[in-house]
């Protein structure tokens, strides 16, 4: 499966923005798809993650209560995952990127694959 990621931007501290990871090819049947960030001379570190069909959810602990993953599946019509993100603060600044995985773990990042491109998002303060 091939990942698109795509909706980020700049917004000001407090603000929202909404991410969508797509697949261009392939479906999401079968995965957990997550969200991860990373910024200049950091590890790429996980944000939330979703299974696909189930709805189980799990996120890091600074984004919990502000950010909200989901998902979408209609007839005819590329899966989708969210990534909504509210009262945004400017250490939310990253490329955030989708990825997917069949483990049962997660927020391994390191047990996910077929990276999106990835999405910019910046936050000011």
């Amino acid at each position: 499966v091939q990942l698109q990621a795509c909706g980020g931007g700049l917004a000001q501290a407090g603000g929202s923005l909404r991410l969508s990871c797509t697949p261009s090819v392939g479906t999401f049947s079968g995965y957990t798809v997550g969200w991860f960030r990373q910024s200049p001379g950091k590890e790429r570190a996980f944000v939330a993650a979703i299974r696909w069909g189930g709805g189980t959810t799990l996120y890091e602990t600074s984004v919990k209560g502000r950010f909200t993953i989901s998902s979408d599946k209609r007839d005819r019509m590329k899966d989708m995952v969210y990534l909504q993100m509210n009262n945004l603060k400017p250490e939310d600044t990253a490329m955030y990127y989708c990825a997917v995985t069949t483990a049962r773990a997660m927020g391994a990042v390191r047990l996910y694959t077929n990276w999106g491109q990835g999405t910019q998002v910046t936050v000011s303060s």
